[in-house]
């Protein structure tokens, strides 16, 4: 009895402690009545690589309440069963779940088609699909294992009738990454590129890449690589140019918050520590036909990392 009250009470003073590093380390206005949300990717592994960064990922929701979730695909790695939904996404994230947090996924190259029918990932049975979360504010969920006619023409319709200040697509394969294993996907590229810069797309998110990585904006679009919460391809990035922020060395998700032109982000470490922060500046009325014209202003604020868990700026390593 007196070993399992002292458990408990070194849990509870472990408790304290985290919740503290979190208040000190939260860089975010975290103000009231803005949108909140968070970003992971490449997710469901099952193992406690996914469960260590999912308790990071329950706990900061006590100081920062994200409202929902984006997945930008491989939410499910492996066998794809009843059993598996539980053990690789319901389990981990359970406690965000109990509390009606939702979760909106896109589909990646490891994902079976049938997830569009799980209801907890609010598809609504679609491979692509939209949604708008507040006014002013609209998410674009696409399928970039098979980018065909009908998802271009469904997206340009979309975009163009949007209407929204925040138009935010998010899917699997990155059109810019530093990865050495994938890299940028320039055939999405060409597809899509041409509909993101006509209909003032600002804030691009995407996975497939096993490590986080703040793209150089490219013709006025913020690009995000986050695809680092179940898996890390370590000293996979290689700066060629488009890198301004990348970490290989470790787990990762994303805190965003919106407030008015004003998207601030913060992504954090399975340690609890920051990797990067900073705000973009939606652009409003400005030209995004050339490149770099509308260039988002993007304001960082660099906190420290875990000693031994640098971000990675430069080659591949062996």
């Amino acid at each position: 009895m007196r070993t399992r009250q002292s458990s408990l009470a070194l849990l509870a003073v472990l408790s304290l402690l985290t919740a503290d590093i979190f208040a000190q380390d939260l860089t975010l206005p975290n103000k009231s009545g803005t949108l909140k949300f968070a970003v992971i990717g490449d997710s469901g592994t099952g193992d406690s690589n996914q469960y260590r960064l999912a308790k990071v990922f329950m706990d900061i929701r006590q100081k920062f309440p994200y409202e929902f979730v984006i997945m930008v695909g491989d939410n499910m790695y492996g066998s794809q069963s009843t059993q598996d939904y539980v053990k690789k996404f319901e389990r981990p994230y359970k406690p965000a779940l109990d509390q009606g947090i939702k979760f909106y996924a896109a589909l990646g190259n490891h994902d079976q088609p049938n997830q569009a029918m799980y209801k907890l990932f609010n598809m609504g049975g679609k491979r692509f699909y939209t949604f708008r979360p507040r006014a002013g504010v609209r998410f674009f969920a696409l399928d970039s294992n098979y980018m065909d006619k009908e998802q271009l023409d469904w997206l340009q319709k979309e975009l163009e009738a949007s209407g929204s200040d925040w138009k935010i697509p998010f899917f699997h394969h990155p059109l810019y990454s530093s990865g050495g294993t994938h890299g940028s996907d320039t055939a999405l590229r060409d597809q899509l590129e041409p509909l993101f810069v006509k209909n003032s797309v600002d804030v691009v998110f995407s996975g497939h890449d096993h490590f986080y990585e703040r793209i150089k904006p490219q013709k006025g679009i913020q690009y995000f690589v986050s695809g680092g919460a179940g898996k890390v391809r370590k000293g996979d990035l290689q700066d060629e140019g488009l890198m301004a922020k990348g970490f290989d060395a470790g787990y990762h998700f994303m805190l965003l918050e919106i407030d008015g032109d004003q998207m601030h982000f913060q992504v954090i470490s399975d340690f609890g520590k920051t990797i990067d922060s900073g705000v973009i500046l939606r652009n409003r009325n400005q030209s995004k036909t050339t490149p770099g014209a509308g260039d988002p202003a993007v304001v960082t604020v660099p906190k420290p990392i875990p000693a031994g868990a640098k971000p990675s700026t430069a080659t591949k390593q062996p």
